[in-house]
């Protein structure tokens, strides 16, 4: 999806093991290539219920790393004000979603008809990166279990689609189970990315994917097989083995 305005999206790992510099080392990398390097951010919180402790947390990285300005755009309360809230996302350089879950963030999104709007932003050219559940949002799909414990409840479901594909985070622990099973169960997806702690992906609107920060784990689909295939290398990582 997406127009010549669309921007390449950036999706980041998080995790426990994430080391805070790299972390803020990749995010300026986001700034300059957004072409602003002190930009102004509105953060999207409906993945951890827009918990204000999430909020501070992240706005202190990202205005450590060189952002003017971060705003929570609220919108997971009954009441939250929604007009708002796109008033804030419209104004700023660049929008970032929060980790926490998946399916929680994207019933609100749905709920509150931010859909569209985002959509609309995309396409305009707003550059868009998440962490963690939040990259997972502005890929394709990902899955729900109505029961954690058994694999054949799973369904997928679809999510924002702004980065055309299908991948998980810092899942490498347990050899990426349910990158495993998305995969399996997405209809047009061949192909997923695991990325690792540390790490980030940018994927430009054709899906075309650039592995940052670390190598990140590939798995495709052949036949009714999920099978691991090579890594995706940094670029900077070829070049000084090359």
């Amino acid at each position: 999806m997406g127009t010549r305005k669309s921007k390449p999206i950036y999706l980041f790992a998080g995790g426990r093991r994430n080391d805070p510099t790299t972390l803020l080392q990749l995010f300026r990398t986001v700034f300059a290539e957004s072409g602003v390097t002190t930009p102004s951010i509105a953060y999207i919180g409906t993945a951890n219920r827009d918990v204000d402790r999430s909020f501070q947390r992240a706005a202190e990285r990202l205005k450590n790393a060189g952002a003017s300005t971060v705003t929570h755009a609220l919108l997971y309360a009954d009441t939250a004000d929604i007009e708002k809230a796109q008033t804030i996302l419209d104004s700023v350089d660049l929008i970032f979603v929060s980790g926490g879950d998946v399916a929680e963030g994207m019933r609100v999104l749905n709920e509150k008809k931010m859909g569209p709007f985002l959509r609309r932003l995309h396409e305009e050219g707003k550059p868009f990166f998440g962490i963690s559940a939040g990259s997972i949002m502005l890929s394709k799909q990902w899955v729900h279990w109505s029961n954690p414990n058994d694999d054949s409840t799973a369904t997928p479901f679809p999510c924002l689609g702004f980065a055309p594909i299908l991948c998980d985070t810092h899942g490498e622990d347990d050899d990426w189970e349910e990158l495993q099973i998305a995969l399996k169960l997405a209809q047009e997806s061949r192909e997923g990315y695991g990325i690792v702690s540390g790490a980030a992906i940018k994927v430009y609107p054709n899906g075309t994917v650039e592995a940052l920060g670390h190598p990140i784990h590939r798995y495709a689909r052949r036949e009714s097989s999920i099978l691991r295939i090579s890594d995706l290398i940094p670029i900077e990582a070829q070049s000084r083995t090359d």
